[in-house]
């Protein structure tokens, strides 16, 4: 990532220099962000602050932006019939096989397909392969169904 020049920016009411670009992961570091906490972006007018995720991804900043750590947003989410909630923005295979079965079906030839509606925009439907993750939207539906090799 090629960055730019310094700014000042908020966080938690606390002034921080930042190089501008940065990624979210290097926000979270700066300001030391208690883990299970999120970073929001503070948003004008009558609109939810955007959250920003403690990851890779790369953030534009502006001078004298305010951000703040917070709880993250909770999802209401349907797995094989029965509400979910979750707190992550993104789930990944093994997340979802664990939220629809405890215990978890296990053996040597035991394996899982998770089909996927409902979802965000840029994902409303699909299926997700092992190794992989979605984002996650208020009422996606998952259905998690175990299957047998042999």
């Amino acid at each position: 990532m090629k960055q730019g020049h310094e700014v000042r920016i908020h966080i938690d009411q606390k002034p921080y220099h930042s190089p501008n670009p940065t990624t979210g992961a290097a926000l979270y570091a700066l300001a030391g962000v208690q883990p299970g906490l999120e970073l929001f972006r503070e948003v004008q007018g009558d609109r939810e602050d955007t959250g920003i995720e403690n990851g890779p991804e790369i953030v534009h900043l502006v001078v004298d932006e305010h951000f703040h750590s917070g709880q993250p947003k909770q999802y209401v989410i349907v797995v094989n019939l029965k509400k979910k909630t979750v707190t992550m923005k993104r789930l990944t295979f093994d997340q979802l096989v664990d939220l629809a079965f405890n215990p978890r079906p296990t053996g040597p030839n035991i394996m899982f397909t998770i089909t996927y509606g409902n979802g965000p925009k840029a994902n409303p439907e699909g299926e997700l392969l092992p190794g992989h993750s979605v984002k996650i939207k208020e009422g996606m539906v998952f259905c998690v169904t175990p299957t047998d090799r042999s």
